[in-house]
């Protein structure tokens, strides 16, 4: 790999930079493959994944000895793990060190798609926390939606919102995540087409768009509230240069992660940076010192507001019919359905966290919400017709029949072929591998229908 010259001019005098360590890495072109497994569908690693280490600084996340084809993985489309950069992992630490996870927090993660980092906060919050994943991309956020119905958690939401509609609800969120769209030098190795699409202008462009950002979704976090801004660029423009253009326009002190851990992050290999003008502190991967690729992060807390603090609008009840049909349907399906909130919208019966009623109420009067909670289905005249959140969730009931198939069953499955599994089961089941649900499937008789979303299906062959 050639790496742009006027890059490496640039990086000259920025802080940790190592030129011949640097050059070579990036010539030798190996990027580590690493995943982060979700805790609430597995406790480990799967075996067959082989396992090299544990990235050091998230208590999920792996290296890999190779990178499989996870495409024929049942266990990557069960939801079981995430396939993320290992640098970005580093979002756990700059979280764990930036506020109280035992309390219940309202997040947002601005620029989510594909939902790498949204996953990661989905697993460090409490239940009673809400966690909102937007993405301004239309067929970005689709893949967002993908993804955190893979997670099944209950109390993630997805929108699909330019940043400044977040101002609607000035000063809602303790914490905003913000992973910035960059020139993406940090991520040269594993991307080398993006070598040539790089330019000091293009850095240029990117600054300006992430103080646009980082500007219109501002107001939205609280007083006292955390940002957490990251990119993958190794540019000054788009890292230390921000950090002060965030001290000096939007009300805000530098938080330094590692006051009292300086040489666990030197061990790490990562770097601490500082900005020109306020010597804010920031957090530098390079790929020759750290083991992942180019990363950056940088932690503020916001000192004042111009406005009223938000405040919670309180819900009246409202008269509803019993549901009493419904509520006997569904309670075959979920555990616990006494615990949590159901309601219907447009035949659809979805299912949130009780604590998160008005919630939902605000942000459906703001916002455009594309996932809310789980979605569970259409619910007929006996049964209920589930959806494939449904199947993916960690609040499936027991009672709901699961047919284990083989992994070359899993795979026609995942591609929407036709097979005839080996069962005496009549009617809906979770389509299973190794435990692990995949979608749901339909015994009927000598005919099984395949009720994976096509949208979903595995294109591609075995090799």
């Amino acid at each position: 790999m050639s790496l742009p010259q006027a890059l490496l001019d640039s990086l000259s005098q920025v802080t940790g930079y190592q030129a011949d360590s640097f050059i070579k890495t990036h010539e030798l072109g190996e990027s580590p493959t690493s995943i982060r497994i979700n805790p609430d569908k597995i406790n480990t690693p799967p075996a067959h994944l082989n396992i090299q280490s544990p990235v050091l600084w998230n208590q999920y996340g792996y290296y890999l000895n190779e990178r499989p084809a996870f495409t024929f993985d049942p266990y990557f489309h069960a939801g079981t793990y995430y396939v993320q950069e290992a640098s970005s992992m580093f979002l756990e630490y700059a979280v764990k060190q930036s506020v109280d996870l035992d309390e219940d927090l309202r997040v947002l993660d601005l620029c989510a798609a594909p939902g790498g980092k949204s996953t990661l906060l989905a697993s460090l919050l409490s239940p009673d926390s809400l966690l909102v994943s937007n993405e301004v991309i239309k067929s970005r956020a689709n893949i967002l939606v993908d993804n955190m119905s893979k997670w099944g958690l209950t109390n993630t939401y997805v929108t699909n919102n330019d940043p400044k509609d977040f101002n609607r609800i000035g000063g809602y969120f303790d914490l905003i995540v913000v992973d910035a769209p960059c020139s993406g030098s940090g991520l040269f190795r594993r991307d080398p087409e993006a070598v040539v699409e790089w330019s000091l202008d293009n850095v240029a462009m990117c600054s300006q768009r992430q103080q646009r950002i980082l500007a219109d979704v501002w107001d939205s976090l609280k007083e006292g509230g955390i940002l957490l801004y990251s990119t993958c660029s190794y540019s000054e423009a788009e890292n230390e240069t921000i950090m002060d253009w965030v001290i000096n326009n939007l009300s805000a002190k530098n938080m330094v992660l590692d006051k009292k851990d300086t040489s666990t992050i030197q061990q790490w290999g990562i770097v601490r940076t500082e900005s020109p003008e306020h010597q804010a502190i920031g957090y530098r991967f390079y790929p020759d010192q750290a083991q992942g690729e180019g990363f950056f992060l940088a932690a503020f807390q916001k000192t004042k507001t111009d406005y009223k603090p938000f405040h919670r609008p309180h819900i009246k009840p409202q008269r509803t019919k019993s549901f009493k049909h419904e509520k006997s349907v569904l309670s075959q399906w979920i555990t616990g359905l006494e615990n949590y909130m159901w309601f219907e919208k447009n035949d659809n019966f979805y299912l949130i966290n009780p604590e998160h009623e008005s919630d939902l109420k605000i942000l459906q009067s703001n916002l455009y919400i594309k996932k809310a909670g789980i979605l569970l289905g259409q619910i007929g005249a006996k049964d209920l017709i589930p959806e494939h959140e449904l199947a993916l969730s960690t609040i499936l009931s027991e009672q709901v029949p699961i047919l284990n198939v083989s992994y070359e069953q899993a795979i026609a499955y995942l591609r929407k072929d036709e097979f005839v599994p080996d069962t005496n089961q009549r009617g809906w089941c979770g389509i299973a591998y190794e435990e692990h649900i995949l979608g749901w499937g339909k015994a009927l008789g000598n005919r099984f229908n395949n009720y994976y979303p096509k949208e979903l299906r595995i294109l591609s062959r075995l090799p």
